[in-house]
């Protein structure tokens, strides 16, 4: 019950947040999910550049990256607006002895490079803080940040590109999102600190990462963006047996149900409102349905969230789209409190929260998509619903 696709992982570290939100696209919409985690089966091999020595400058670590990418102009002045306008990396739990930045001028964009003194102390630091993201609710951060990693020192690209072509080198991007996995074709290394992976596998929202091999393609539908429904292919999508093989495939990392109550009951709140109506769950061809979160009483509700096993996957798509237009009717726009529905093969789930979403997206289940007229750019998932007018997708506005 494993699916295929990936996200990389997080910012660099409390220091580099200005820089990695910077690098990232503010939608912060995910991209397809992977295969094994790059973690939990990957090959026991050495961190980058283990046989080199590391650089005694940021000069040296310049000389290098000019071996793969242009970085002119080195600057180390804290007041060289390249730089990001803070820097917690002063308070000594990273690690880094000296910082700098270059231009990459063949790409339009900048470096970022820190040169570390203890590698082990910086992924740790990294890790660290990758977990306190993940338990304040943010289960999607760093997906697509740019971390990479050599012998003593760490450069962070503002622009995709110059990242992919600085994996071409022994430098690898440094991952510790428990979701993160990398497609086939892709190598998987380990670092110095258990639960993180080393990759060479570039993830991006804006279409310059690296390809995914694992993706069909379609020359009709290939372009700088991907309009209407895809003739062929996909890239699959989650599934489950049951809804406890649902609960244990979502919890606790994307939707929290330590609280759960399976029921045929209509439950929604003010700011929660479900996909599946009062008809009930088998008119909208549910065949067992639960919802996670707080359901309230004294105090109000929060942290909603349905979990459904499907019978029926069309005629749930079918009311979903129906449901749908008719909110778009009023305004054009969904209802803030309204849940996105969430598909899989035989499975969905119905959720609020955008860190909700970018963690289902890492598990492929795909959003429903009904609005007319709708397209995804370059990069994005885009697959056929099960009735017209719809797309599968992990692309939002």
């Amino acid at each position: 019950m494993r699916f295929k696709r990936t996200l990389t992982a997080t910012a660099v570290a409390a220091s580099l947040l200005t820089l990695a939100t910077a690098c990232e696209d503010p939608a912060k919409a995910g991209p397809p999910a992977a295969p094994p985690s790059a973690t939990a089966g990957a090959p026991a091999q050495a961190s980058p550049a283990a046989d080199a020595a590391a650089p005694a400058s940021l000069a040296e670590v310049q000389a290098y990256l000019q071996k793969f990418t242009s970085c002119e102009r080195l600057g180390t002045d804290p007041k060289d607006d390249r730089l990001p306008a803070t820097d917690d990396t002063k308070d000594g739990n990273w690690a880094v002895a000296e910082r700098g930045v270059c231009t990459d001028v063949k790409r339009h964009g900048d470096i970022l490079i820190y040169r570390v003194s203890d590698m082990k102390t910086f992924q740790q630091a990294y890790y660290d803080h990758t977990m306190k993201m993940i338990e304040q609710g943010d289960g999607g951060f760093g997906n697509f940040s740019r971390t990479i990693v050599g012998k003593g020192f760490v450069v962070v690209p503002t622009k995709t590109k110059t990242a992919v072509d600085l994996v071409n080198s022994d430098l690898r991007i440094l991952t510790c999102n428990p979701g993160f996995a990398v497609p086939a074709g892709y190598k998987r290394e380990k670092p110095l600190v258990d639960h993180c992976g080393l990759t060479d596998f570039v993830s991006s929202k804006d279409g310059d990462g690296s390809k995914n091999l694992e993706e069909p393609h379609d020359p009709s539908t290939e372009g700088p963006e991907v309009p209407g429904q895809p003739a062929t292919g996909s890239l699959g999508l989650a599934s489950a047996g049951s809804m406890a093989e649902l609960k244990k495939l979502v919890h606790p990392l994307y939707i929290d149900c330590t609280e759960m109550t399976v029921t045929d009951e209509h439950v929604q709140s003010i700011d929660y409102k479900p996909v599946v109506d009062r008809e009930g769950p088998a008119a909208w061809g549910v065949k067992e349905r639960a919802v996670c979160g707080k359901l309230g009483g004294a105090q109000r509700a929060h942290d909603l969230n349905w979990l459904d096993t499907v019978s029926d996957m069309k005629t749930l798509q079918s009311k979903a789209k129906a449901a749908q237009l008719a909110d778009l009717k009023d305004d054009g726009r969904i209802l803030a409190t309204q849940n996105k529905l969430l598909v899989g093969t035989n499975i969905a789930v119905e959720v609020n929260r955008k860190a909700n979403l970018n963690g289902l997206y890492q598990l492929q289940f795909l959003y429903l998509n009904c609005e007319p007229g709708f397209t995804a750019p370059a990069g994005y998932r885009l697959e056929r619903a099960q009735v017209d007018g719809c797309v599968l997708t992990n692309f939002e506005r």
